[in-house]
């Protein structure tokens, strides 16, 4: 049965050998690190399912590692001496997978093959390593079954969190469910991800959703926020809140800190009775369809026109004809990008910086296919996926050439940087792009453009239409 969920954070400063003297910043993590560390000793389960934000991730899946052993060590932050190693529940592991594929909810196994054909790293990332490493010196000895969050719906995620509870329950293993994750990262001025007031906001609420087991209002943040924060801990938090699907929680936070601009929260949840009002799995499914549906209904011309272009393609083979709903927009030419997002993540985006076809309706007809089809970074969209893909349409003004970065904005204005041939565009108001260096420095990269190299700037307004 599951005995206790543990949420801990991951910063490699908070293991001795790591932080030295700075790791005293966060004296109070290290000890709720090692009181749960010694609960889990005491507590002596059999398996211990881990879960990490940091290991192989993949947007389609979530997956387990099954190796025969799995070990890491923070050889990367300057202590090879804190090693890990433990033997995996290959058994287990199987098991969930079966029953997740007969829910329909994607999982697969990395197995040595997988890796290999992936080159993926066999050893284990620093998420697991870090509180493994309290694990360890409490002296608790079992078999781990190590869990890659993906980057699934979080309702389908959850889910796998109740499917993970099922079937280990059923098998009678006596385990321990360890959430790993790392809140804001954006909570100060020198914070690793830059600074967000929003970051604070973010913590809080989680904090409170923590303390009083509020599953619900986990899942009614709004997409803008999450982006905000710049977190790594809140999907591997909704695989656990799915393992106590159905029950009363007693939660418990043990301690919350920040002094390096990162959130990091430790917390234990221990399950109590049945409670079939807390059997949320459909409900929370059947909100999101909704939310989405929502969402299409209310979508502005262009991004109509945009969804069309993609639906007709798809379904004929060939670039939709102008319909005569979208006539206005023959009457203007300007350049479009046409963005597409999935489950919250980016799933395409090409667009023009300034116009190629004969008029705005062509532009984003055209646009629309390749951000569906053609974008490099990502496999072509299917139809199937349609349903749940939300998109955005924004139309360039004219780009207007500037002396230096004095004269941007990053919530205002678009940036074009130039040298020579080389040519990068950053549209504004992007999440997580908060300052005109940081800006740049995208836009530099996306040319190809070296820092040292000398540029030429622009900069242009959107009109963003969802």
């Amino acid at each position: 049965m599951l005995e206790i969920i543990t949420y801990l954070p991951h910063p490699p400063i908070v293991v001795p050998e790591v932080g030295g003297k700075e790791g005293e910043k966060v004296a109070a993590t290290a000890r709720a690190m090692e009181r749960l560390a010694r609960l889990i000793k005491v507590t002596n389960p059999q398996v211990l399912v881990a879960v990490t934000p940091h290991g192989h991730v993949f947007s389609d899946a979530v997956t387990i590692t099954a190796l025969d052993t799995l070990e890491g060590d923070l050889s990367q932050f300057g202590a090879p001496r804190v090693k890990v190693k433990y033997d995996l529940d290959l058994a287990g592991a199987q098991s969930i997978v079966e029953q997740c594929r007969i829910e329909d909810i994607p999982c697969a196994l990395l197995d040595k093959d997988v890796l290999s054909s992936y080159r993926l790293s066999p050893k284990m990332d620093h998420g697991l390593v870090v509180p493994f490493s309290f694990i360890e010196k409490a002296g608790w000895q079992g078999k781990i079954i190590p869990v890659n969050m993906g980057l699934l719906p979080y309702e389908e995620l959850y889910h796998f969190g109740k499917i993970l509870r099922d079937v280990l329950n059923g098998l009678e293993r006596k385990w321990v469910l360890l959430i790993s994750g790392d809140l804001s990262h954006r909570l100060t001025l020198n914070a690793p991800a830059g600074y967000s007031p929003r970051g604070a906001v973010f913590d809080e609420i989680i904090r409170q959703c923590v303390r009083e087991a509020d599953i619900k209002r986990v899942f009614s943040l709004s997409q803008d926020l999450i982006e905000e924060a710049g977190e790594c801990g809140l999907r591997p938090l909704v695989m656990g809140l799915g393992a106590m699907d159905g029950y009363e929680v007693k939660a418990e936070e043990l301690s919350y800190e920040a002094p390096f601009g990162v959130g990091y929260l430790v917390a234990k949840f221990e399950l109590g009775t049945l409670n079939k009002e807390r059997e949320l799995v459909d409900e929370l499914i059947n909100e999101r369809k909704t939310k989405i549906a929502r969402i299409h209904d209310k979508e502005s011309p262009p991004v109509k026109l945009a969804r069309a272009s993609i639906m007709h393609y798809l379904k004929e083979g060939k670039y939709l004809k102008m319909p005569e709903e979208f006539k206005h927009l023959l009457e203007e030419k300007a350049g479009a990008f046409v963005s597409l997002k999935k489950h919250g993540q980016l799933r395409g985006c090409i667009g023009t910086i300034e116009a190629v076809q004969p008029n705005l309706g062509q532009e984003i007809i055209h646009n629309a296919v390749s951000a569906a089809l053609h974008d490099p970074r990502f496999e072509p969209v299917i139809l199937t996926e349609m349903d749940e893909i939300t998109i955005s349409v924004d139309v360039l003004g004219h780009p207007e050439k500037i002396t230096g970065m004095k004269e941007l904005d990053p919530k205002k204005y678009g940036v074009i940087v130039s040298s020579g041939r080389k040519r990068g565009l950053l549209l504004p108001d992007l999440p997580g792009v908060d300052t005109v260096e940081e800006q740049v420095r995208i836009a530099r990269e996306k040319a190809g453009i070296r820092p040292d190299e000398p540029i030429s700037l622009e900069r242009f307004m959107v009109t963003r239409y969802y």
